[in-house]
This record gives structure tokens, C-alpha cells and sequence, in this order.
């Protein structure tokens, strides 16, 4: 879609030139290559495809062409858990915001009601405004995801550290598995919004390296609370990304203390069943002399002989711990 977001009324597509007059940002929503026509047939601009939208080396992603500005970065996007990312560019020139995008994303529309709504304090018909603007509702949003991972997070570390009676079963394996699934999915996440942070923080930086807003004083003020914001945030990211590998081998180290429990029952059942079985063996052995075979008392001994054997090693093995709960 080829849309405009015009000040103080709805958005709406662009068909045709006329569609597009007295409006600062285009928006290029999954566009076709006709629609990219379209757009630098209105604009009078060369637009970048998704193929170098999708370049990661720095020269690809931030330049020049006389007054006008290419940027681009990858954006994460996060709907009903499933995480996807997405190359973003934006296009800043005298006349027009263009931004091209593969997928819809919350702080676009965000920016599209401010418009709509003419609800914020500078003119939304400026474009150095309006690129900032942006900007700062993308790190905004990055800032509303990161606090929902971090509170996913202190979910996870709740269930990775809930109580464990003695008494208590060993772990569900299925609840591990979960776990262990959490946690990489929260790495994955931490991982693409830091990607995001670096791409918008490099894009604040070469906005006030080229001097696009030298005469702009409050422009490159907000630009450096923004560089200021993303830095906090990549802090933060930081911060999580030791919390996820730290609950990754807590989880893992549950695991390994789950299956030396089950190690120990194993080994418990094993040498339980030895002794009884070492001694019915022996007093099956066809001996002709053997004492106990004359014997009135001789069976009922064998059998006694045998649930000691058994009793013994299960006192002791619940004397040191490894079964039970001694404090019952």
C-alpha cells in the first residue's frame, strides 16, 4: 500500500499524484514495484528496494544524496509472541518523510494518530520534526516490548526458583522443557531489539554528523535525549540478556539435579534387588550338603534372611537423604 498520513485528517492510499498533495510523510506499506513508481513519480526521489534495505554494512544503511537522506534499520516486531524482523527505511528530504516498511508496526500507527489527531506540540508539516518524531515512537515502543520480556522474565525466574518441599516430586519434564523454551525465546528477543536500538541509534548519530539539523538547535537536543534514551535502553538489554543466560543454567543445573535424583532411585532399586537376589540364588544352588536344608526353621530363615537384606540398605539410603523426608 502507498499511503498518506496528512495533518489533522485521516489516512488515506494514494492512487494517483493528486493524492498525494500537501502531505509530509508518505508511507509505503509492503509495497509493490508500482507503487514505487508511484511514489518516486511523486516525490521525484530514486528509492531504495528491500534488497539494499537488507545491506548491513553501514555505508549501505546511512547516506547521502545531495539534501536528501537514505537510512534504514531492522525492526522487530512482536505480535502474539512470534517474533519477526523486518527491514525499515526511511527517507528524509526538504519536502517529504517517505518510509518504506514490510510489515505494520505499532509505532507507525502511533505516529499516524498523532497526525490524524494533530496532537502533539511542534508542526507535524515539518519534516525534521516529524523524522525525529518517529524515531522517538519507535524507541518508545522498543521501551513497551522490553518491559514486557522483563516481566516475562521475573516469570520465569518465579518459576525456575518456586519452593521445592523435600517430599516434592522431581521436576515435570514437560515444565523444563517449557522453561528452557521461554528463555530462548527471550534470548531471540533481547538479541533482535538490541539489533534495533544499534540501527536507530546509528541513525540518530549520522542525522547529527551530517548536519541535516545544524541550524535546528531544539531538533539536536532531542536528537541527543534520544541517543541518551537508546543507550539507557541498551543497558537494559544488556542487563537481561545476563539474566536470560543466568536463568538458562539455573534451569539446566534443575535439569541435572532432576536427573541425578532419578540416578539415585535407579541405584537405590538396583542395589535393593541384589542382595535378596545374590541369597536366593545361593540357597537354590543344589548342594548336597547344605545345613539349612534339613532345617524346620530353614525357609522361614531364608525369607527373613532376604527382607533384611532389603530393609537394611533402604534404612540406610533414607538415613543419608536420598529418598523420603526425614523431617515427617
Amino acid at each position: 500500500m502507498f499511503l498518506a498520513h496528512p495533518v489533522g485528517r485521516p489516512v488515506h492510499e494514494i492512487l494517483a499524484v493528486e493524492d498525494a498533495r500537501n502531505v509530509a510523510w508518505l508511507d509505503l506499506v509492503e509495497p509493490s514495484e508500482a507503487e514505487i513508481h508511484l511514489a518516486e513519480t511523486v516525490t521525484g526521489l530514486s528509492l531504495p528496494r528491500r534488497e539494499a534495505l537488507e545491506e548491513i554494512e553501514s555505508s549501505s544503511r546511512h547516506y547521502r544524496r545531495g539534501d536528501v537522506i537514505y537510512l534504514s534499520t531492522p525492526l522487530v516486531r512482536l505480535i502474539n509472541g512470534r517474533l519477526t524482523t523486518y527491514p525499515v527505511g526511511i527517507v528524509v528530504s526538504p519536502t517529504w518523510l517517505i518510509t518504506l516498511r514490510y510489515a505494520n508496526y505499532t509505532a507507525f500507527e502511533t505516529m499516524s494518530r498523532d497526525l490524524a489527531a494533530n496532537d502533539v506540540d511542534f508542526a507535524l508539516s515539518d519534516v525534521p520534526e516529524l523524522a525525529i518524531h518517529l524515531l522517538e515512537i519507535i524507541v518508545n515502543r522498543l521501551a513497551d516490548v522490553l518491559e514486557n520480556a522483563g516481566r516475562t522474565l521475573d516469570a520465569i525466574s518465579r518459576t525456575v526458583f518456586a519452593n521445592r518441599r523435600p517430599n516434592r516430586r522431581v521436576r515435570n519434564a514437560d515444565v523444563l522443557r517449557q522453561t528452557l523454551r521461554q528463555l530462548g525465546e527471550s534470548g531471540d528477543l533481547t538479541s533482535s531489539i538490541r539489533e534495533s536500538l544499534l540501527g536507530v541509534d546509528r541513525i540518530g548519530m549520522f542525522l547529527g554528523d551530517a548536519r541535516y539539523f545544524e541550524f535546528r538547535e531544539a531538533l539536536q537536543t532531542r536528537l541527543r535525549i534520544l541517543g541518551r534514551d537508546v543507550a539507557s535502553l541498551n543497558d537494559y538489554v544488556a542487563q537481561m540478556t545476563l539474566k536470560v543466560q543466568f536463568l538458562l543454567d539455573a534451569t539446566l543445573g534443575f535439569i541435572s539435579i532432576d536427573q541425578n535424583d532419578g540416578m539415585k532411585l535407579l541405584t537405590v532399586v538396583s542395589f535393593v534387588g541384589i542382595t535378596p537376589t545374590l541369597l536366593a540364588g545361593i540357597y537354590g544352588m543344589n548342594f548336597k550338603i547344605m545345613p539349612e536344608l534339613d532345617w524346620h526353621y530353614g525357609y522361614y530363615y531364608a525369607l527373613g534372611l532376604m527382607a533384611f537384606s532389603v530393609l537394611l540398605p533402604l534404612f540406610i539410603f533414607w538415613h543419608r537423604g536420598w529418598f523420603g523426608d526425614r523431617s515427617s
